[in-house]
């Protein structure tokens, strides 16, 4: 059992997309995330994994993409988080649901826990939910795309369905160190402690009777919890070995330090550094813009930039919000 360290928080969600266009044009556009890095996937160097997140790239505000065109739809379920949820600022529920409709995309409404949560999927069927939980902004200036001071702040959440609570409680009470918030009905609230992170909610939705998940376009593969650098990282390895989890050896994602395992209720979790970041092959001001390479590819460069399709109408400029 780990009596000694909590996890620090949401560290990043990725997901499976079809389209690269649509999927840049619909999280920079409409819900105006920043694109802060396109690189490959490391095991299939002729896909992009696409990560976007706030203007920094802080931890606890990344999605993350791998764009399989081909792929058919997946099946949200059992053993998946089927739901991503990001913070919006109190008092600026009402504009997104304006600004969701006008780019057609359907929204439900509904109180969770004291707080207003608008529910969507994006084009390619992966559950969203925007949460207002944040600050009110002071003044409300609705002027931009997305108006700034009713933007996403990051992470507020995941939501996992499971068929049983009990093995998976234990696992991030006993050996992750949450705690359990609040509870209602068939949802499980578990909180982290971090007073200056972003997504410090894991919530767990049980339903015995669900039917398991099946990965696929519009599906979370996995999500991925903070550690704040390579020794403490270390140290959550050889804990939770010690409890009995399969965990793998440390893998070097060139932007943060992974290790891996399935929990028991079936999602693939992750647990990543926060160093060292996306400003290592490229400068803060200019993330997003150029396609990086893990060092092991560098060398296929130019058949990869070949193989890969354009990310917008206009490759030479991001496109223009509307």
């Amino acid at each position: 059992m780990n009596s000694r360290k909590t996890i620090q928080g949401i560290h990043h969600i990725t997901a499976i997309a079809g389209s690269a266009g649509e999927n840049v044009a619909f999280y920079e556009n409409v819900l105006g995330l920043r694109l802060v890095k396109q690189t490959v996937n490391f095991d299939d160097p002729f896909t992009y994994h696409l990560y976007f997140g706030d203007q920094q790239g802080n931890p606890g505000t990344i999605l993350t993409f791998f764009p399989w065109q081909a792929m058919s739809p997946g099946r949200n379920g059992a053993g998946m988080v089927t739901a991503t949820a990001f913070e919006i600022p109190v008092g600026s529920a009402t504009y997104w649901q304006e600004r969701l409709l006008h780019h057609s995309i359907a929204t439900r409404s509904e109180q969770r826990f004291g707080e207003e949560v608008i529910r969507f999927s994006d084009p390619h069927g992966l559950p969203l939910e925007l949460i207002a939980a944040g600050q009110p902004a002071a003044v409300a200036n609705t002027s931009g795309n997305p108006a700034p001071d009713y933007s996403i702040k990051g992470f507020h959440s995941a939501t996992a369905t499971l068929t049983s609570l009990k093995g998976t409680s234990a696992l991030l009470m006993n050996s992750l160190g949450m705690e359990l918030h609040v509870q209602d009905g068939r949802r499980y609230r578990f909180s982290m402690k971090n007073d200056t992170s972003r997504g410090l909610f894991y919530d767990l939705v049980i339903d015995p009777k669900a039917a398991k998940g099946r990965q696929g376009s519009g599906t979370v593969h996995h999500i991925a919890f903070r550690t704040r650098d390579d020794e403490e990282q270390l140290l959550w390895q050889r804990s939770l070995l010690e409890d009995g989890y399969p965990v793998t050896e440390v893998r070097n994602r060139k932007y943060f330090k992974s290790i891996y395992f399935h929990e028991p209720g079936g999602v693939l979790f992750e647990l990543a550094t926060d160093p060292p970041g996306f400003a290592v092959d490229e400068p803060p001001e200019h993330l997003g813009r150029a396609l990086q390479l893990p060092d092991d590819y560098e060398h296929m460069r130019s058949e990869i930039e070949n193989n890969l399709p354009p990310l917008r109408e206009d490759a030479a400029s991001p496109l223009t919000a509307s």
